[in-house]
């Protein structure tokens, strides 16, 4: 594996921290891209790589991405990311936990943890017994923001789409709008709730087609295979899976006019923004987009900090702002004949600083 400053995803990153626990058999990665704003904040994902690389990579990618993220979104919090490699049994101890909160922890609040792909609360519940550095955590009072930040990146995602299918279609809601959603997850099971709620025809589709079945069934919904949820003809693609899907081959299969979704890093390389651009496909850039769970640990996590609550109501008032951002960044888009991706990342690094 080359030296992590050797990586094409490497960006100047502040930080990039190996843990390593014999006992537990932790092996993780924290990365943090910017603190410019504020600590860097950023879930944990536990994943099994094939290559160890891959999990460099995506520390690197996920931590820049939060960190731009955190930024458009208005929050006084930087970027950082942390990957826990999981064995090919996906094995996930309590000591393995508490080995990462201690190794959160030695970071003395410059990264802030939560919950991201195969971490839940529970696992949050676990680190928090090593640090306070960690937010996404149960509350007794549902009407105060924490727990699973899942429903509220669904909910960004969604407002988020509303406002592609404005922009792009002309129609103010997504009454028989045909949209396709890959990953029936918790963001994309929830996104597509509030979809089916409104009107919008959906094909569903998920690497566990049980999953993207049942779903399929409680919605009125069509599914198709993981494998040919992208040659969909519809009004929108949602990717809500694992990342890098928008490659030359990708791009090249979408029938679709808008791509919103709430995957992180959906473009594999930064020229595919504009390869989406050239075939006249409005995109969402997802950071902007699935914003919404990013604001929520966030107020939740600055808030008990400064020893205050932070209701639903407040986090939901801000994740309302999103659309209102996507619209400044097609707007610019549009007045400038830069991709929609490219005008976003620059609003972002004049935000850090960079």
């Amino acid at each position: 594996m080359p030296a992590f400053w050797e990586e094409p995803d490497f960006d100047d990153h502040e930080m990039v921290h190996f843990v390593r626990d014999r006992a537990s058999g932790l092996t993780a990665i924290i990365a943090l891209h910017s603190t410019h704003l504020g600590p860097g904040a950023g879930g944990t994902r536990f994943w099994h790589y094939g290559d160890p690389a891959m999990a460099m990579r995506d520390a690197l990618r996920l931590s820049r991405g939060m960190s731009y993220k955190n930024a458009m979104a208005g929050l006084p919090m930087g970027g950082g990311k942390a990957v826990i490699l999981a064995d090919a049994a996906r094995t996930k101890t309590p000591q393995m936990l508490a080995a990462f909160g201690k190794a959160v922890d030695s970071l003395n609040g410059r990264y802030a943890t939560a919950e991201d792909v195969a971490i839940g609360e529970a696992d949050m519940v676990e680190v928090s017994r090593q640090t306070r550095h960690v937010t996404g955590l149960p509350v007794a009072d549902g009407g105060n923001a924490g727990g699973d930040p899942g429903p509220f990146t669904a909910y960004g995602i969604f407002l988020g789409v509303k406002a592609a299918v404005l922009q792009k279609l002309g129609k103010d809601s997504v009454a028989g709008v045909h949209i396709a959603i890959q990953g029936t997850g918790s963001v994309g099971g929830g996104l597509a709730r509030l979809l089916a709620a409104e009107g919008a025809r959906l094909t569903l589709a998920d690497v566990d087609p049980a999953r993207a079945t049942a779903l399929a069934t409680e919605l009125g919904a069509e599914n198709v295979p993981a494998d040919a949820i992208m040659d969909v003809a519809c009004d929108v693609f949602s990717p809500n899976a694992l990342g890098a899907i928008l490659d030359d081959a990708g791009i090249a299969r979408l029938q679709a006019p808008v791509v919103a979704g709430g995957a992180n890093n959906q473009l594999a390389r930064p020229e595919h923004g504009q390869a989406l651009a050239a075939r006249g496909i409005l995109y969402a850039p997802d950071y902007v987009i699935n914003a919404g769970g990013i604001i929520a640990v966030a107020l939740e996590y600055l808030a008990r900090e400064e020893g205050r609550t932070c209701s639903v109501g407040d986090v939901r008032q801000r994740i309302e702002q999103i659309p209102g951002r996507l619209r400044a960044i097609w707007q610019e888009s549009d007045a400038s004949g830069r991709s929609s991706d490219q005008v976003a990342d620059a609003m972002a690094q004049a935000l850090i600083g960079r």
